[in-house]
């Protein structure tokens, strides 16, 4: 009988929150508690974890206050029993919530900073299990990725600037999202990590700071799911000071991931913690992301990383040089700034393979004609470059349409000939992912990609006016790139 009525009462108490919280925070935070007995007016009630019963307790103490009053009556009380995973008991040592005076917070709470221990096992995922202790937290941080390291010019000035004003107050201040976008190598993982790096030494252990991409934050979101740990997820990022996500673009089409990020951008936000993202465009130009996401992406300072001028260029491989422990001569940092100019990464290669070559081959003394002759490859790698921006250009320029036609979603015919022929150039012509190119048509995914380029292969093999047409863009696009 007391189960029976407890479920009863509680049912009522339910109505009553369900009309005072939104339902997203109803499903997550109510609908898992178990009421377990009604006795001399105390309702007991079960939650999954130390963390449920403490988020309560931090969050809803006035709405479940004025419940039980309203339900059970004036001297009505709240008690929580914690349901322990491999334990069936619930702990002794919790206390009871008694009203209308609020309780003071558990005397010997299991914690650090309001994230629970669970005995005294290590924690190796704290994707997948209730709780994480704050100072396991694994940043995931180069210790590589500095300031000091981080050549600045005018293309990455304003974003190196805010980088430093953040790192010295995180979360405390204007930048807030901190949003970086731009070209692949230009520096962005570095920049973030930078200032990761700088909190950390400089916050110890006061500040959890937590580094990942956009990439594992959905295959643990999806993991989450599958396992029923959803709301786990959630508290996890919703505990972090500092969260930094690489390539948020990814999240482009993933309609659940985007809930879960605006709920969890939305907690982080309102409790002053700080948020970085990168993203290789910026954020009007990321397709399939509610609009919310975007106008949340634009609240702080979003900053462009362009590439790196001839200056910038020499600077950093001087630095990079000295990394190393080599002097090269000015000629050879001259040749290479000179010819290598579309990314950082690239810089980097030349001199990794300088340093390799004069190694394997043991060249006491490198001069300029040597470096020319190891680097010959990569400086005709890097000159005939073909990017799907010019694959698309070239091939709506062929057909008289507008370049962002392709990346619309419009069925007309003359449109889907000449996006299908556009996505098998890119996938012909360049390194790309199917992910990668069909991001880069207005984030279609990869089997639209593949579709495209069956289409196409099968058109070639049946209809030479077909054929011709994609042979002569090639030719342009190739002619283009000498």
């Amino acid at each position: 009988m007391s189960s029976a009525l407890a479920e009863t009462k509680w049912q009522e108490c339910l109505e009553i929150i369900r009309d005072n919280v939104n339902s997203q925070k109803f499903s997550a935070w109510f609908e898992p508690i178990k009421p377990v007995k009604l006795e001399d007016q105390v309702l007991t009630i079960q939650v999954p974890s130390q963390f449920w019963y403490e988020w309560l307790e931090e969050h809803y103490y006035s709405i479940l206050r004025t419940t039980i009053s309203k339900v059970i009556g004036a001297d009505g009380k709240l008690q929580y029993s914690i349901n322990m995973e491999q334990k069936e008991s619930a702990l002794d040592n919790v206390p009871h919530l008694r009203l209308p005076q609020r309780p003071a917070p558990p005397s010997q709470p299991s914690s650090i900073n309001g994230m629970p221990r669970y005995g005294s096992s290590q924690i190796q995922n704290p994707f997948v299990i209730p709780g994480i202790q704050k100072h396991k937290v694994n940043p995931n941080l180069n210790s590589n990725y500095v300031f000091d390291r981080f050549i600045e010019g005018d293309c990455n000035k304003l974003a190196r600037s805010a980088g430093m004003a953040i790192a010295e107050s995180p979360g405390n201040n204007s930048f807030n999202p901190f949003f970086i976008y731009g070209g692949t190598g230009l520096g962005k993982t570095h920049l973030t990590q930078s200032i990761g790096n700088k909190i950390r030494q400089d916050y110890k252990d006061e500040k959890t700071i937590l580094y990942t991409t956009s990439d594992d934050f959905i295959n643990e979101f999806v993991h989450a799911i599958r396992n029923n740990r959803a709301s786990e997820f959630s508290m996890v990022y919703r505990n972090i000071d500092v969260l930094i996500i690489d390539d948020i673009q990814f999240i482009s089409g993933k309609e659940k991931t985007q809930e879960e990020f605006f709920h969890i951008f939305n907690a982080l936000h309102q409790e002053g913690k700080q948020i970085i993202l990168t993203s290789d465009r910026a954020p009007k130009d990321i397709p399939d992301v509610q609009e919310r996401l975007i106008s949340r992406f634009n609240w702080g300072l979003a900053a462009d990383l362009q590439m790196p001028d001839y200056e910038t260029r020499y600077a950093i491989l001087e630095r990079k040089a000295l990394d190393n422990g080599i002097e090269f001569e000015p000629e050879i940092l001259e040749f290479i700034a000179t010819n290598f100019k579309s990314n950082i990464r690239d810089l980097e290669g030349a001199i990794i393979k300088l340093l390799a070559a004069t190694s394997l081959q043991h060249i006491d003394h490198l001069d300029l004609h040597t470096a020319k002759r190891i680097l010959k490859d990569m400086i005709k790698d890097t000159n005939k470059q073909i990017t799907i921006d010019a694959i698309q250009t070239h091939v709506c320029d062929y057909f008289g349409i507008d370049t962002n036609k392709v990346r619309e979603k419009t069925r007309k015919q003359e449109i889907v000939e000449a996006r299908q022929i556009a996505m098998f150039l890119s996938k012909k012509l360049t390194k790309s992912s199917l992910k990668t190119i069909g991001l880069q048509f207005g984030g279609r995914d990869h089997s639209t990609v593949i579709h495209a380029i069956t289409t196409v292969e099968d058109r070639m093999k049946t209809n030479t006016k077909h054929l011709q047409i994609v042979k002569d863009i090639e030719h342009k696009i190739e002619l283009a790139t000498i």
